[in-house]
């Protein structure tokens, strides 16, 4: 995993959490960041151009850089 710098964090007035960073010019997707909310849900924006969304209930969809997708559902 590559070196990085917080760009931004913090919490909304509805509980919920993000955090920014930024990976530079050698990563995919340098600026990168995650939310998690209350209900249990999340997302990940990661700095190799992949993409993570657990909805909080059991189901979980994964994207690879190529646009590729696979969900799960344990429900």
């Amino acid at each position: 995993m590559p070196d990085y710098t917080y760009k931004s964090s913090g919490t909304n007035s509805q509980g919920n959490h993000y955090c920014a960073r930024d990976y530079g010019s050698s990563a995919s997707n340098s600026n990168s960041y995650h939310y998690s909310n209350t209900d249990g849900s999340y997302y990940y924006s990661n700095p190799n151009g992949s993409t993570y969304h657990n909805n909080g209930n059991g189901g979980s969809t994964y994207t690879s850089a190529s646009g590729s997708k696979t969900s799960s559902n344990s429900k």
